[in-house]
């Protein structure tokens, strides 16, 4: 016992609690250019197609390990010497995060709406590009005693974050507007900042870093080889591998329609923004954690495949409750009902399609193939889901979400046949795939 208690030392560390406050940070901006900025242009009369489109703007989370090599090898004139190499780069992506956010605060999406999608590109690009030097510096800075706590923290951070900027972004813009409410949000960056300044670079062998052997864009075209082509080809080599893949983009693609236009729906239903930040924004987020707790749990108790349905058609039956609560109208206790529910079928879905994913990986290429199948993944709540603001505007509210239920069946009917061809001694070996 007290062995165990020792070690909760570890969370007293002050490298733990950098990469927890460097983790708050990261979570800031995500928001920023998805459900807030959705909310912003639908209280600007932006037309519903105009906004369905900026869920392309998230492409740079998608794509980030294109670029990551470059940002990994390129050392900063002047500020690597000042700062060091970790550091540097935090730093200037910090003050390129706040500058991108401030100009988005103060563009106007009724006058240029050209402009608003440049800004929120160049945020989404910043904060993907951040999020590389964050995990870079978080694993340089941990040592095996407490790698493992600083990843956790960091998703706590990261999360807390999340909820933060969509409760007080709502909250802040509902009484200040939502130029103050990006100023705001801009400042919480800022906590990363501090934090860089008072933490040490990772100390790092400097002689191990030299670069050796092929030129940089020779070594760029070797990491694509390694990192991207290599383990696609044996990925290929597994029995209806172009399935798998299909079934990795339209598995959540029903819960992602309905998501991409969800605060115009809030707003247009009648709800305000304060209403929504107390229970889509916190609500949601306590029932999303719990639905990740009942997805873990489903996954021990039964096989893969088994909690793959079950979480699939709890998915598309909660998408009925927004049909619902658009002929019902703004009825606090039915919203609060509807985003439980989904939440927490959403929830279970993330949790066990992550284990999935994870048990389709190979052990010599887990990393670059899961970063890939993830990647894929995004494709339905980015590109896929494009059209749904448009989608809406020709059938309705109702109807749009009677869609969004549907659009699942095609997942469904993949699952179908993977589970049907996918051997039972398979199934049942499926129970011990980790839930990240």
């Amino acid at each position: 016992m007290t062995g165990w208690m020792s070690a909760l030392s570890v969370y007293r560390d002050k490298r733990i609690l950098s990469i927890t406050l460097l983790g708050f940070s990261s979570g800031v901006p995500l928001l920023l250019t998805a459900s807030i900025l959705q909310a912003w242009l639908t209280q600007e009369q932006v037309d519903l197609t105009s906004i369905g489109l900026f869920t392309l703007v998230g492409l740079p989370y998608t794509l980030k390990f294109l670029w990551a090599p470059l940002i990994d090898n390129i050392r900063i004139p002047l500020l690597t010497n000042l700062f060091g190499r970790r550091r540097s780069w935090l730093l200037l992506l910090q003050a390129f995060l706040i500058a991108a956010t401030l100009s988005l605060a103060f563009s106007d999406p009724k006058g240029d709406l050209f402009h608003v999608a440049v800004a929120a590109l160049v945020v989404a690009f910043a904060s993907a590009s951040y999020d590389i030097i964050v995990d870079a510096f978080r694993i340089e800075i941990c040592d095996e005693k407490n790698m493992a706590a600083g990843a956790a923290t960091y998703v706590y951070g990261y999360r807390i974050a999340m909820w933060l900027t969509g409760f007080s972004s709502f909250v802040i813009a509902d009484f200040f507007g939502w130029t103050i409410s990006y100023m705001v949000m801009a400042a919480y960056i800022l906590i990363g900042t501090i934090t860089v300044l008072l933490t040490r670079e990772p100390q790092i062998d400097e002689q191990a870093l030299e670069p050796e052997g092929p030129a940089p864009e020779n070594a760029y075209l070797d990491w694509l080889k390694t990192s991207v082509i290599d383990p696609f080809l044996n990925f290929m080599q597994k029995p209806d591998w172009l399935i798998i893949l299909l079934f990795t983009v339209l598995y959540k693609f029903g819960d992602s329609l309905a998501g991409a236009m969800s605060n115009p729906f809030y707003l247009q239903t009648g709800f305000t923004l304060t209403e929504i930040a107390e229970i889509v924004k916190t609500l949601g987020t306590v029932a999303i954690f719990g639905g990740l707790f009942l997805g873990g749990w489903l996954l021990a108790a039964t096989t893969m495949y088994r909690a793959l349905w079950i979480s699939g058609i709890l998915q598309m039956v909660s998408n009925l409750m927004f049909a619902a609560q658009a002929v019902i109208g703004p009825d606090l206790t039915f919203l609060a009902l509807t985003i439980g529910l989904e939440n927490v079928a959403s929830g279970m879905g993330t949790a066990v399609f992550v284990a999935y994913l994870s048990s389709l990986c190979n052990v010599a290429y887990t990393a670059t193939q899961y970063a890939l199948l993830t990647s894929l993944m995004a494709v339905a709540r980015t590109v896929l889901v494009s059209p749904a603001g448009w989608l809406v505007e020709q059938v309705g509210w109702v109807e749009f979400f009677l869609i969004t239920t549907a659009a699942a069946l095609p997942g469904l009917g993949l699952l179908w046949y993977l589970s049907y061809r996918q051997p039972i001694e398979q199934q049942e070996g499926a129970r011990s795939a980790p839930v990240e």
